[in-house]
């Protein structure tokens, strides 16, 4: 019975120190990045304010707006600020119109409202 147990004891830790040979070694990734590079000074960019009604938190409303806008071709700059209702849009003006910024936001729900759209030479919070 002896022999039994001691055969035991050993078969356990020989697989212990065996299984603890084979840690995973942290996973090298390579990940490219993209540069933004400088506005073109051949085009003409142009600043817009507007007020965003019909938001009702920062994180779901604020920033998918903030998002979509964001992704538009042409758009360099975006910023929607949930306490103030302002969002602030820097874009390519032979690329993006103040007329299809206002379908962007309205075509993420029925909910929101653009009110007080114009044009500004700086933004007024940033």
């Amino acid at each position: 019975m002896k022999t039994f147990k001691n055969i035991i004891i050993c078969t356990v830790l020989t697989l212990l120190f065996a299984n603890c040979k084979h840690e995973a070694k942290p996973e090298v990734k390579t990940v490219t990045t993209e540069t933004v590079s400088a506005l073109d000074p051949n085009m003409r960019y142009a600043k817009a304010e507007f007020t965003v009604e019909g938001m009702t938190c920062a994180i779901g409303c604020a920033a998918t707006i903030e998002k979509k806008i964001a992704k538009m071709n042409g758009v360099t700059y975006a910023k929607v600020d949930f306490e103030k209702k302002l969002a602030m849009v820097e874009f390519n003006e032979s690329l993006v119109n103040l007329d299809l910024i206002e379908k962007t936001v309205t075509s993420v729900a029925d909910a929101y409202k653009v009110t007080d759209m114009k044009t500004v030479d700086h933004f007024s919070v940033k």
